[in-house]
């Protein structure tokens, strides 16, 4: 459980709420009205992801965007399941308590990886899927070093050095953008305010432990996607390298690809207006 007196950075035009799954709190923003449709973030990243799509997406939708468990401002705890299937069942179960049958569904990274484990688990409730730069098999870049976090000397050496990590989280940030320049003011701040919390990087080490099991899964999934679905890129992505697009484009047979040009792995904030406008016209 958090006991922290860090403060969640604002975020306009949303509802703070929080729901209860498994007695772990789970935090998450609301937005807007009409049908659901369910955000989820990126690895170590939180709803703060989307505080640029919030208002535009509440035009047409009620946006739920958690902070996943482990990650945000959510409960850390040595009991979470951190495999992408147990997270999808997790995105169910807050479903259930807010009494969503269906949603669209919008997932990037990591949560990408996460929404295509939920569109197969049940793809009855999954109505429209938009994955932005999903983990996939396909993309060779962190194959080694996620083998390298996963070893046992790697997990108990980090949580030692996560300082000088997180002193150098300005050039990470930077490396995700195509054009840093366009790095909001308080984006930085925004990012490394829940890090502090204890359990962050234990919670991140133990997603990239399952991290080769889970690509094995993903291989599987990817085949089996039948909503209509929308593959959002950064042609600049230097996380999740947009060569692998048009692998998981030819596996989903409902698919329209977008690759936006000089755009970095988190498109939702570096270009939000492009990145809002194609959601919604794919949306209606």
């Amino acid at each position: 459980m958090n006991s922290t007196s860090v403060s969640p950075p604002p975020v306009a035009h949303a509802e703070e709420c929080w729901a209860s799954l498994n007695s772990h709190r789970m935090r998450y923003l609301r937005s807007g009205s009409g049908q659901p449709l369910l955000l989820v973030h990126g690895l170590l990243g939180y709803s703060f992801s989307w505080r640029f799509n919030l208002e535009e997406l509440g035009r047409i939708r009620t946006v739920i965007a958690p902070d996943l468990l482990g990650t945000g401002f959510s409960d850390r705890s040595s009991e979470i399941d951190c495999s992408a299937r147990a997270s999808a069942d997790r995105m169910f179960q807050l479903m259930d308590q807010l009494g969503i049958e269906s949603t669209d569904l919008l997932g990037t990274s990591h949560g990408g990886g996460v929404a295509v484990m939920m569109a197969n688990v049940a793809p009855q409730r999954i109505r429209k899927l938009i994955l932005v730069a999903p983990v996939n098999p396909w993309s060779p870049h962190g194959k080694l070093i996620t083998k390298i976090l996963a070893t046992r000397f790697a997990q108990l050496t980090f949580p030692r050095v996560a300082t000088a990590f997180q002193a150098t989280s300005r050039f990470w940030l930077a490396r995700l953008y195509g054009d840093p320049a366009r790095i909001s003011p308080g984006t930085l701040e925004g990012y490394t305010a829940p890090i502090a919390l204890p359990g962050t990087w234990q919670y991140g080490l133990n997603v990239i432990a399952c991290w080769h099991d889970d690509l094995r899964e993903l291989e599987h999934a990817y085949a089996h996607i039948s909503q209509p679905t929308l593959l959002l890129w950064g042609e600049k992505d230097a996380a999740v390298y947009a060569s692998s697009a048009a692998e998981v484009k030819k596996r989903i047979p409902h698919a329209e690809l977008q690759v936006l040009p000089g755009v970095g792995h988190l498109p939702y904030e570096e270009t939000p207006q492009l990145f809002n406008q194609s959601v919604i016209d794919f949306l209606r």
